[in-house]
């Protein structure tokens, strides 16, 4: 009896305190920490990381984070708690337990000596597959076009890693692959829009099925791997990037029908080693002469059969005028000029120029390339075919011309691709200074700074010729070169002139000393206008909440430190103007001397 009263007792101390103490309740039990969510997947942190990765789920930062972290202030991980009752149910969760189980098998093998165990354990190693995670985390192809720039940009980076630990030699293999596969698509589909060379590397933008996708190419320099970055997380971000990025190149292909995995052209084919065994083993010497013809194929890829060209029936759409109808008219024909931007070219590549990034932009828009066979397998014509238009050098001179080839800087065809015309050759030529590589992806808004070689550039867009413009300029300045020589000569015969000015001045003097009839002076009524709005500005502004103040305070801040800018970039292309002037001139003296 005693016994019942006191657990009664204490039953009841122990609600009582817990009501005293009190459970979190709303927003605070939405999350969970990284310890707890681990300990309740029974996971190590580095699975747990790699699963989080891969099922796409990333920490939250609560809006009321001492609540939610029981008052304590002490820095921690949260994550969202359906996010962890979602991922009890993934299978891959049981994949990294077999392994982890695999992995104390194999080395307790090893430590006995157990060769064939060792043999039978690497013949079962726990194998999985990503595709359910990249149907889950996608349900449309759009939704995969559109998280498509970080999946193309990691898998180009991790393309060109040299064969060293941090890596593994299939994954950047199978990058490779999926990379140039995806080129070879954009090439066949006539999709890349802009390219900017800048100091991370050559950004590409192309528009597939309508969604501007954006990636970054690193150039072909030798790799320095920081020791700063954490290879592992990048490894598995990968993993699901190839994963994805094989999809999308699946279903592109088919959307040309095409063939996938693309065939290479039978002129590479003949080029290479017949394959022996395994004709695609990652390992293997076949594999990667396959690879390389692969990327060499940017030359000649497999473009679909051309078909009848049949004029469509144009309908307006719903609600559109027809001036809008003449509008998307125009953007149409001006989108297929730039796509055949190249058509009936013929380029050849020197051995300096990077070979890849040149073969897949002139493909991309109509033209011919080639290079020399001794670089890479893959070249279609020689040096010394007479049909070649354009040669890209990248030297200050060139001994041997060919009469009726231009040759020209690798920087004129990324100029003239992003200008969607073929820009003048002559500020291209081996050895001339330049013009400034603008950047496609900047839009000058009203206000803004445009430098004088964008609005050049504009008005050959729209068909004027600033050419005249600019010799015109110069002639100017060559005119005014000669008055000045000129007036040196003729000082002796203005201060006559002058004398005699002076004399007339003393006639004006004395006629102005005599009374004239008074004007009738009519009122401004523009200047009468202008003080009176901003009179009414004025009073608005005085009207305005303390809010509204602010708020139109830091408005006109934003704006006029976008004046300053522009008027101080403004001052500063001025003055490397005049100093360039200067320096024309003084070596035209010294030529004349």
């Amino acid at each position: 009896m005693w016994r019942q009263a006191n657990s009664h007792l204490t039953l009841g101390i122990g609600l009582e305190t817990n009501r005293c103490e009190g459970s979190p309740r709303g927003s605070a039990t939405n999350y969970i920490t990284r310890n707890r969510a681990r300990k309740k997947l029974q996971l190590s942190l580095p699975d747990f990381r790699r699963l989080c990765i891969l099922k796409g789920i990333y920490p939250h930062e609560p809006k009321h984070k001492k609540k939610v972290n029981k008052g304590s202030t002490a820095p921690r991980t949260f994550y969202l708690l359906k996010d962890i009752k979602f991922l009890l149910h993934e299978p891959i969760v049981n994949k990294f337990r077999e392994y982890k189980v695999f992995v104390r098998k194999l080395r307790k093998a090893y430590g006995k000596g157990e060769w064939g165990t060792v043999d039978r354990l690497k013949d079962n190693k726990p194998t999985y597959k990503l595709d359910h995670i990249v149907k889950e985390r996608y349900p449309t192809f759009i939704d995969a076009l559109r998280d498509l720039d970080d999946a193309l940009s990691m898998c180009f980076l991790f393309s060109t890693f040299p064969r060293t630990g941090k890596c593994h030699v299939q994954t950047i293999q199978l990058c490779r692959r999926l990379a140039v596969e995806f080129l070879n698509y954009v090439i066949a589909s006539r999709s890349l829009r802009k390219v900017f060379l800048s100091i991370k590397g050559i950004y590409y933008q192309a528009e597939v099925l309508g969604q501007p996708i954006t990636w970054i190419t690193p150039y072909a320099f030798a790799h320095d791997h920081p020791t700063d970055v954490d290879y592992r997380v990048m490894a598995t971000f990968t993993e699901f990037y190839t994963t994805l990025l094989g999809f999308v190149n699946f279903r592109l292909y088919h959307s040309l029908n095409l063939l996938y995995p693309p065939k290479i052209d039978g002129q590479a084919d003949v080029e290479l080693k017949p394959a022996e065994g395994k004709e695609y083993a990652m390992d293997s010497e076949s594999y990667l002469e396959k690879l390389s013809a692969l990327s060499a194929s940017l030359a000649r890829v497999v473009a679909p059969t051309p078909e009848d060209e049949v004029e469509m029936d144009e309908f307006p759409v719903e609600g559109e005028t027809a001036e809008q109808m003449d509008l998307r008219k125009k953007e149409q024909e001006a989108l297929e000029k730039h796509k055949n931007l190249f058509e009936g070219l013929r380029f050849f590549l020197n051995r300096e120029v990077p070979r890849e990034p040149l073969a897949f932009i002139i493909r991309c828009f109509g033209g011919q390339v080639s290079w020399d066979k001794s670089l890479c397998i893959g070249a279609t014509y020689d040096v010394s075919d007479p049909s070649i238009t354009h040669q890209i050098v990248d030297r200050p001179r060139v001994q041997q011309q060919v009469v009726g080839r231009y040759y020209l800087q690798p920087q004129w065809v990324f100029d003239s691709v992003n200008a969607k015309l073929c820009l003048p050759v002559a500020d291209y030529f081996p050895g001339v200074l330049l013009p400034p590589h603008l950047s496609p992806f900047v839009t000058e808004q009203e206000g803004d700074y445009i430098p004088p070689e964008k609005l050049k550039l504009l008005a050959m867009q729209r068909g004027e010729n600033p050419g005249d413009e600019e010799s015109e300029e110069e002639e100017e300045e060559e005119e005014e070169e000669d008055d000045n020589d000129k007036e040196e000569e003729e000082e002796d015969e203005s201060e006559k002139e002058e004398e005699v000015k002076l004399k007339k001045m003393e006639e004006q003097k004395t006629q102005s000393n005599k009374v004239t009839a008074g004007k009738v002076r009519l009122e401004d009524r523009q200047r009468l206008e202008q003080e009176q709005q901003s009179e009414e500005k004025r009073l608005a502004i005085m009207m305005m909440k303390k809010r509204e103040k602010y708020l139109y305070k830091k408005i006109m801040f934003g704006k006029k430190r976008k004046i300053r800018e522009a008027n101080k970039l403004a001052a500063k292309r001025k003055a490397h103007d005049t100093a360039v002037k200067e320096e024309k001139k003084k070596s035209k003296k010294a030529r004349r001397a």
